[in-house]
Order: structure tokens, then sequence, then C-alpha cells
């Protein structure tokens, strides 16, 4: 399930995201958020489960390779489904 999530209560720190997605799994919970700082423009993935939260920062000068690579691991586990 995608969804925009742009409540302060999900972004209890630094200056609220510019825009926000929220992906639903069966046990776990993933939140996007395009923010901004100093350096520039980043996304914050944060994985959530069960309460336990693990988050990296993918700089917008790399999320066209990150998208990439994730596009050829799609492939990859379509075809293997075949």
């Amino acid at each position: 399930m995608f969804g925009f999530g742009g409540d302060d209560q999900q972004h209890p720190r630094g200056a609220p995201p510019l825009h926000s997605e929220k992906i639903v799994g069966e046990r776990k919970i993933f939140f996007l958020d395009l923010k901004e700082n100093d350096r520039g423009r980043f996304i914050k993935i944060t994985e959530d489960v069960r309460g336990r939260r693990d988050t990296i920062m993918l700089p917008m000068e790399n999320a066209e390779e990150f998208l990439d690579a994730l596009q050829r691991i799609l492939q990859v586990h379509r075809e293997g489904e075949e």
C-alpha cells in the first residue's frame, strides 16, 4: 500500500519532509521521506518492524543508481519465478 504520510508523529525530529510515502507489508512498514538539509536533498528510508526502526539516508545524487539497481533486482526476481 502506498500513501502520503506527512503527520508529525512519524517525523518527530528535524524539519518535516518535503514529501512522504508509506509502504505497508505483512510485518513491516517502510517510510520514504524526501528531506533537505544544508548539504542538499536526500531520501530517508525507515523500516519499522514491530516498533524497532532502522534508517538509511540516500543522497539524491545516488537515487537514480539506487533505483536502477532495484529494477535489476526485480527483473532477476521475475525471471526466477518463471
